[in-house]
C-alpha cells in the first residue's frame, strides 16, 4: 500500500511503525474471509482491510478521529484472525492498537460512554474493585431487563450485569504472594501470573495450575507486586495506564529472575491466553523506552502459556475415559500466540476425546470488554459459537481463556472449564467444580 507520510510525521516512532505496517498491505482481501464482524455485518469498513483504509486516512492527514472511524475501529474485536490469514505479514494488532490510542487522545465520546469506560478501566484490573463491582451487580441484576430500554448506555449496562456471576467465589490462597515448592526434585522454577479478573471469577484455575505443576516437580512463585497485565486498558487505547500496569509486572518478574537461590525463572506461566498475548508483546510495547526495553524484552521471552510449559513436561498418558471435549481455541491463543496443537495434544494424552469446533477461527465475542461495549455484535457471535460447539455433541467444553469461559457459559448449558483444570483432575487433582454431577455416569465413576 502506498503511503504519503511527511518526514515530520515519521519522526514519531508510533507513526513510523504504523507506516511500515500499512506498506505491507496489498489489498488482497484475504482478511475479509475470516473477520468475524465482516462475516456478520457484510460491511467493508467492518473488515480489517476497510479499517486499514480508515486508519491510514486518519494518520496520514494527521487529524483527530471522526465518528465513522471510531465506529468501525470500536467494532473490531482484536481477535487477530486476519493476521493468521494475511499472506503479507501485516501486523494488524500493532496498527489497530496505535489507532485506538490516537482515538483516545483525539475523540471525545459521549459523557455516559466516557463514564462507563472509566469505570471498566478502574474496576476490572483490580481484584478488590472487581469484587466490589460484582457484589453491586448481584443486587442490580433484577433490573437488567429495564436497563435495555435506556438509550445509548442502557444495553451496555444490561450486558455487564448479565455477565456477572450469580454467586461470588471466595478468596483463594493461590492469589497471595508466595512460593509453592516442587514435589521431589525441582525440575524448573516459574512465576505465575495470577491476573486480575480470573482469580475473582474462577480461582480454581490458578489453584489447579499450582497443584499440577508442583506435582510435576515445578516450583511456582507468585511474586509480590504482580497484577493486571494491562490488556484491558490497552485495548481501550489507554496507553499510559496499560504501560504502568505492565511496568509493575515487569519489575516484579525481573526481581524474581535474580532470586530463588540463584535459580532465577525458567518461565513466566500464564493461564489466560488474552493476558499471554499482551505479556509476550511487552518487548514491543517498551521498544523505545531506554529504562524498560531490555527488561521488557527479557520478560516477553520468558512468557509461556501453561499448555506450552506442560507439553515439555511429558505428562504420562492415560487410557481413554469416554468423555467428549469440544476444544474452543481462544483467538488470543490461536491467532495471538499461534498456539494451536498443544492444548489438544495434552487433552488427548490425558484420555479425552477431543473434537474441533466448526468455524473455530471465529471469535466468541468476548474480547476483553467488547461484550460490554458492543453487546449486540458480541451476543450474535456468542450464539453462533455456541451453535457450532453444540454440533459436536460434547460432554463439556475446554478452553484456555477466562473471557471465553464467561462469554460462552452465558449461551449454553454445557459445562465449560479451563484446560488445566481437566489436566489437574486426570493427574490426581479434584474434579473441577463446574463438572460436579454433570459428567456421564461411567466417566464420573473413573
Amino acid at each position: 500500500m502506498k503511503t504519503n507520510f511527511t518526514p515530520a510525521q515519521l519522526a514519531d516512532p508510533g507513526v513510523a511503525e504504523a507506516e511500515s505496517i500499512l506498506r505491507k498491505c496489498v489489498h488482497c482481501g484475504f482478511c475479509t474471509a475470516t473477520c468475524p464482524t465482516f462475516a456478520l455485518l457484510g460491511d467493508e469498513l467492518d473488515s480489517p482491510r476497510g479499517r486499514i483504509y480508515l486508519i491510514k486516512e486518519m494518520l496520514e492527514n494527521d487529524r483527530p478521529a471522526d465518528a465513522e472511524t471510531v465506529k468501525h475501529v470500536d467494532r473490531c474485536l482484536s481477535c487477530l484472525s486476519c493476521m493468521t490469514t494475511c499472506p503479507s505479514g501485516v501486523n494488524y494488532m500493532h496498527l489497530v492498537d496505535h489507532a485506538r490510542a490516537h482515538i483516545e487522545k483525539t475523540w471525545k465520546r459521549p459523557l455516559a460512554e466516557r463514564m462507563l469506560r472509566g469505570v471498566l478501566a478502574t474496576v476490572l484490573p483490580t481484584r478488590t474493585g472487581f469484587r466490589a463491582a460484582l457484589l453491586a451487580a448481584f443486587y442490580a441484576k433484577p433490573f437488567a431487563g429495564l436497563l435495555k430500554f435506556i438509550p445509548g448506555i442502557g444495553p451496555k449496562l444490561a450486558a455487564m450485569l448479565a455477565l456477572a456471576p450469580s454467586r461470588m467465589a471466595g478468596r483463594s490462597a493461590a492469589e497471595a504472594p508466595g512460593v509453592h515448592g516442587a514435589s521431589g526434585v525441582r525440575r524448573a522454577r516459574v512465576a505465575l501470573l495470577t491476573g486480575c479478573a480470573q482469580p475473582v471469577l474462577k480461582p480454581g484455575i490458578n489453584e489447579a495450575t499450582i497443584r499440577l505443576l508442583t506435582r510435576l516437580g515445578v516450583e511456582v512463585v507468585v511474586p509480590k507486586g504482580e497484577g493486571c497485565c494491562g490488556a484491558l486498558v490497552h485495548h481501550m487505547g489507554q496507553d499510559e495506564r496499560s504501560h504502568a500496569q505492565a511496568a509493575r509486572n515487569i519489575e516484579a518478574w525481573w526481581r524474581e529472575t535474580r532470586e530463588g537461590g540463584g535459580a532465577g525463572l525458567d518461565a513466566i506461566v500464564i493461564t489466560a491466553s488474552g493476558c499471554g498475548t499482551t505479556v509476550k508483546d511487552y518487548g514491543f510495547m517498551f521498544r523505545n523506552d531506554p529504562v524498560w526495553k531490555d527488561k521488557a524484552a527479557a520478560v516477553s521471552a520468558l512468557a509461556k502459556d501453561v499448555s506450552e510449559l506442560l507439553v515439555g513436561l511429558d505428562l504420562p498418558a492415560r487410557a481413554p475415559n469416554g468423555i467428549v471435549v469440544a476444544y474452543h481455541s481462544a483467538c488470543s491463543m490461536q491467532h495471538g500466540q499461534k498456539i494451536r496443537t498443544e492444548p489438544k495434544i495434552l487433552l488427548q494424552t490425558a484420555g479425552f476425546t477431543v473434537r474441533d469446533v466448526p468455524e473455530g477461527h471465529l471469535c466468541c465475542g468476548s474480547a476483553g470488554t467488547y461484550n460490554i461495549l458492543q453487546p449486540e455484535i458480541a451476543t450474535r457471535l456468542r450464539d453462533r459459537k455456541v451453535a457450532n460447539i453444540e454440533k459436536t455433541a460434547p460432554d463439556l467444553i475446554a478452553t484456555g481463556n477466562i473471557g471465553c469461559m464467561t462469554q460462552i457459559a452465558g449461551g449454553t448449558a454445557i459445562p465449560i472449564v479451563h484446560t488445566v483444570e481437566l489436566l489437574d483432575w486426570v493427574h490426581g487433582g479434584p474434579l473441577p467444580e463446574a463438572l460436579d454431577g454433570r459428567l456421564p455416569v461411567s466417566a464420573a465413576a473413573e
